[in-house]
């Protein structure tokens, strides 16, 4: 009896994703000319919970001309930044029975660009990920370059961003497949991003487990040791990489449906909340996003369900 319990349970979560499809989830991300109206915006996309590229969203940012290293020297090549710092790329990502954080280094803003633009070697990877309001709170003196919100954005979800972020790193930087509990825009001054995006309903397909958290450190002889976090609890996380998914070991992965999408220079991801992201990008891409905190309503409420369900299951 509980067997076909079960078997029922994996039945309706398998039909949750393929229901999402045929009802308002897109093939491909959808590319807009320009920003809508905050109402329109609302209606489209955040309410849906659906992902769009917009151009021509941020075109009177002084960054976009103004943004190079000879100027980023010039306006911040003294301020001490916090750097990520890994023996891979991949800071936030599981390594065998481990999810490793990153080495957390302070650094001046020229000592980093001479590593990003091959001037100094240095063992290690090297990217301004820290998502703490970062441009806000580090780099101060580049908020006269950009918005310090996105008005249309603020006036659709009645509040301003929780944290605006500045993001510049090596081609081999990469951010593994996560979630955030944020509405997101996404905004690339420079180079390129590569986006593989599932929508939360693909949840039942997308594996988690649980990792003793550790960090990475650069030893005196370059090389990186893993440090265990002391006294903390077991971190959730996914395993699986979407350039090469193991579908042995997740077979249930074979049914999700990623979409792939590429924003270049000039163009802004609406990345809702809840959707699994996985980040490339050109080497010595800068961006800046907008996290505005996500509303924990019904959609919220269904997800966790959702979640809750996936969990209990097991593999489908």
């Amino acid at each position: 009896h509980v067997d076909s319990v079960m078997d029922a349970v994996k039945e309706c979560l398998r039909n949750v994703p393929k229901e999402a499809r045929e009802l308002y989830l897109n093939d491909a991300v959808p590319y807009l000319d320009g920003p809508l109206s905050p109402l329109q915006f609302y209606r489209d996309w955040i309410g849906p919970n659906k992902p769009c590229v917009i151009r021509n969203a941020f075109s009177d940012w002084p960054a976009l001309s103004k943004w190079n290293p000879t100027y980023l020297r010039e306006k911040v090549g003294s301020k001490v930044i916090s750097v990520a710092v890994t023996p891979n790329g991949y800071a936030d990502a599981v390594n065998g029975d481990r999810f490793v954080m990153p080495e957390e280094r302070q650094m001046t803003f020229s000592s980093l660009l001479d590593i990003v633009e091959g001037k100094v070697k240095c063992s290690g990877v090297f990217y301004v990920q820290k998502q703490c309001s970062n441009l806000t709170e580090e780099l101060p003196e580049l908020t006269g370059d950009v918005q310090t919100h996105i008005p249309w954005m603020s006036e659709a979800l009645g509040k301003q961003p929780d944290a605006v972020n500045f993001w510049l790193g090596e081609e081999s930087a990469v951010t593994s497949m996560h979630k955030d509990h944020y509405e997101n825009l996404y905004c690339v001054i420079s180079g390129q991003k590569d986006f593989i995006l599932l929508p939360p309903t693909d949840r039942p397909f997308t594996p988690y487990e649980l990792y003793q958290p550790a960090t990475y450190r650069q030893k005196e002889d370059g090389n990186f040791e893993i440090v265990d976090e002391e006294d903390t609890t077991k971190v959730p996380w996914i395993p699986l990489d979407p350039l090469n998914p193991d579908f042995d070991r997740y077979p249930s992965y074979r049914l999700a449906k990623p979409l792939l999408c590429t924003v270049k220079a000039g163009e802004m991801l609406y990345l809702p909340s809840l959707w699994f992201h996985h980040v490339r990008q050109s080497h010595g891409c800068i961006a800046v996003n907008f996290w505005y905190d996500m509303e924990y309503d019904i959609k919220y409420n269904y997800f966790q369900l959702v979640e809750s369900l996936t969990n209990v299951v097991g593999s489908l």
